[in-house]
């Protein structure tokens, strides 16, 4: 386990979904280095199936030595998190850190807050035991889990960075391998049972479900082979970029104004550039005639995949398959215009 350092004394931070499971376990580790800590849920009542309210979240974390503001907060509600923050505000004098959900706009926050504010997101490697894990793998899931707990120690390693780590998309086994943790033994709910890999990571299966049959244990998901990776028809990228072009106009351009440059390998690959600044937009082989704005680099089997909804950028970027430079604000505006191609392609 990390051991806290004191490191956030006196800092403010404000976590949703603090009332249970993975946000809760965040805020007892800040709040035992004497942190504040602003619970955002929305449960303010004991849930027939699910443990803790926002005040019972509150009374654990001021047994630890931290501070609380319990703060009704429905995320999807703008007026409700504008009250927590003022609230916020007005009882711990401002907030240093944040817990929110995270995607693409995590690229988008870096950039625009570059210097100011660090904003990061962190992904669990495996399964992590939790209510909403009970109730959607069964019975016995939980010994293919870890703690919350390996959550709050990565999580607490990133307050630690200072504000030029921004940007990342970490994974919490790998931030605490840098912190020197080697026993990860000790966040399994059963050490030694083979973990369940998360939903999300860009994990085959396969290699986790021999392991865990060869120990008598029943996988809890659907077991598929890994197939190899077909390589783009011929012409496919042209294809892509032809279909593009038919579908810009004045009014994409306005709302995007950048250019793009893709740096493609593999079959059908080179680069090429999508000018959504010039009138009319453009496409084409080669250098545009001004500089990007953002240059990606990909295969063009995963470029294709992600014009036509097969690979999401997010996914792409985070496990290391689509790399970017430039400006972020603007690779996520690019992002709309895919998803406005997907059904053409």
């Amino acid at each position: 386990m990390l051991p806290n350092t004191g490191r956030l004394a006196g800092c403010t931070v404000f976590i949703t979904g603090a009332s249970r499971g993975i946000g809760k376990a965040i805020a007892l580790k800040a709040a035992k280095d004497g942190a504040n800590i602003v619970i955002a849920a929305k449960t303010t009542h004991p849930h027939p199936k699910l443990p803790g309210t926002i005040y019972t979240a509150a009374e654990e974390i001021e047994a630890v030595g931290g501070k609380a503001l319990p703060c009704i907060v429905d995320v999807r509600d703008e007026q409700q998190i504008s009250d927590a923050v003022e609230k916020a505000v007005e009882k711990f004098g401002a907030y240093t850190i944040a817990k929110y959900g995270m995607s693409m706009c995590v690229l988008g926050m870096a950039e625009e807050f570059k210097g100011e504010i660090a904003v990061n997101a962190l992904w669990p490697k495996t399964a992590i035991h939790t209510a909403a894990m009970d109730m959607l793998g069964g019975s016995g899931i939980e010994s293919q889990c870890r703690k919350v707990d390996i959550i709050a120690d990565a999580a607490y390693a990133i307050f630690k960075k200072p504000k030029n780590f921004t940007g990342n998309f970490v994974i919490d086994e790998n931030i605490l391998k840098e912190e020197g943790i080697k026993n990860f033994d000790a966040y399994a709910i059963k050490p030694g049972h083979p973990l369940l890999p998360d939903f999300f990571l860009d994990e085959y299966p396969e290699p986790l479900t021999k392991k865990m049959e060869s120990t008598g244990a029943v996988p809890e998901f659907k077991e598929e082979k890994p197939q190899p990776q077909p390589k783009p028809r011929l012409g496919a990228v042209e294809e892509t970029f032809r279909i593009v072009k038919d579908s810009l106009s004045d009014d994409v351009v306005k709302a995007t104004q950048g250019i793009y440059l893709f740096e493609l390998s593999g079959e059908d690959g080179g680069t090429w550039f999508l000018d959504l600044k010039s009138k009319g937009g453009n496409v084409g082989y080669g250098e545009p005639s001004d500089q990007a704005d953002v240059v990606m680099s990909m295969s063009t089997d995963d470029f294709v995949k992600m014009f036509s909804g097969k690979l999401k950028p997010t996914m792409a970027f985070m496990s290391g398959r689509l790399k970017i430079k430039g400006n972020m604000a603007l690779a996520i505006k690019l992002e709309k215009l895919m998803s406005q191609m997907n059904a053409r392609l």
